[in-house]
């Protein structure tokens, strides 16, 4: 194992970590810790042909990494032995400043504490996981890979707001996006697996997870995203909000007396699935509904409901759409997400066929039906495989 790259992706709930050869593209071990802040956590790691499993509260980030590395130690393999010559971290917003992958030094660490306020769920975890792993490997590399970085070079009609230019340009406002590893890697991976020419393919790609996010990819180029200035704007997700009327935020204000901090705990810890009924994870939503929950069931509606809206937006913003590919936790197992978003587009040609939707074949594969002009894909998206090969190739 010479030559290989530690990557740690800190996400709002949960800790993907993996040990990658990124020249081969393959997973020497990898795990995930899962709920994390919730009483029933979980981390599973795999290593070789084996799998592990620890169940319990996990409290916070903090105490996911100390879970995460525990593994290692105790599963194998030996991390100081492992040949890492990189670790790379994914770290949610960059702000203007950071697009490409970046070492990682005590300025740039500064100033990605500095955009935590942007993105309120992700870079303080990101922080968490890059001062964890710089003391515990002081003399390795450590990369920054960005997710906004894919959609820096959005055309200027699609990252700007419409509010006064000058406190935009003071602020840094503009939409900035995010999930940028994931719809890159996404969309490369609809090319390569259709052997299509990536320049020539129209995509909408559909990062659904606890977070969750679409964009529209023109010839391997984002023109259009939905997320914003933060993580917050766009679908409905896990436990924020997704779009809102601004003018929602002035009336809890002055008539529930909410503060600024009370407002955003609210739309970005208590909003989304879990305002809705009370839980964040789709299992649970499905299960709720199939239990007859009437509050999991507009949960669901809403959920759908914004994402057909997007699709419909994404597919007049490329014109043509040559493929649809779903991707993350929902987006690749939520066979009733994938039905009902694009149920009754047969006249626009798009049509899934329920038996390859419902197969339980995993991996990358199409479930439209063979006279379908759009494809429609279920497409794994492989976040850490991307940090890695951008931190090798940075170092």
């Amino acid at each position: 194992m010479s030559g290989v790259v530690l990557v740690l992706n800190s996400g709002s709930s949960s800790i993907k970590y993996q040990l990658v050869e990124p020249v081969a593209g393959t997973a020497v071990a990898s795990g995930l810790v899962e709920r994390i802040g919730e009483p029933d956590g979980r981390v599973t790691y795999s290593f070789g042909d084996k799998r592990f499993e620890h169940c319990g509260p996990i409290v916070d980030h903090a105490d996911g990494l100390l879970l995460a590395y525990q593994m290692f130690t105790d599963y194998g393999p030996d991390l100081e032995a492992a040949g890492i010559k990189a670790v790379g971290h994914r770290v949610v917003h960059g702000g203007k400043l950071f697009h490409q992958p970046t070492l990682i030094n005590d300025a740039t660490l500064s100033e990605i504490e500095r955009l935590c306020t942007l993105a309120p769920l992700h870079n303080p975890a990101n922080t968490i996981g890059i001062k964890a792993a710089r003391k515990d490997f002081p003399d390795v590399p450590h990369v920054a890979v960005f997710d906004t970085g894919f959609f820096h070079s959005l055309p200027e009609a699609a990252a700007t707001y419409a509010i006064h230019r000058d406190i935009a340009e003071q602020y840094g406002i503009r939409r900035y996006g995010f999930h940028g590893t994931s719809h890159e890697y996404v969309s490369r991976e609809v090319a390569r697996v259709l052997n299509r020419d990536l320049a020539t393919l129209n995509t909408i790609v559909l990062h659904l997870g606890n977070g969750a996010s679409a964009s529209a990819v023109r010839g391997g180029v984002a023109v259009e995203t939905s997320m914003g200035l933060t993580p917050l704007e766009g679908l409905v997700m896990g436990t924020r909000s997704g779009d809102i009327d601004p003018g929602v935020l002035m009336y809890i204000h002055r008539s529930a007396g909410m503060d600024v901090e009370q407002t955003d705990a609210l739309l970005n810890q208590n909003s989304g699935l879990k305002g809705l009924c009370g839980v964040n994870d789709f299992r649970e939503l499905c299960a709720q509904m199939e239990a007859g929950s009437e509050a999991a069931q507009l949960a669901y509606d809403v959920y759908v409901h914004r994402l057909r809206k997007y699709i419909g937006a994404y597919v007049f913003v490329l014109g043509r759409v040559d493929a649809i590919a779903f991707t993350a936790g929902v987006g690749e197992n939520a066979a009733n997400v994938r039905e009902d978003s694009l149920s009754g587009l047969e006249t626009y040609g798009i049509a899934v066929d329920p038996e390859r939707n419902r197969s339980g074949i995993r991996g990358a594969r199409v479930i439209s039906t063979d006279h379908s002009r759009t494809t429609v894909l279920v497409m794994p998206t492989n976040e850490e495989l991307a940090i890695a090969r951008a931190a090798w190739e940075f170092v």
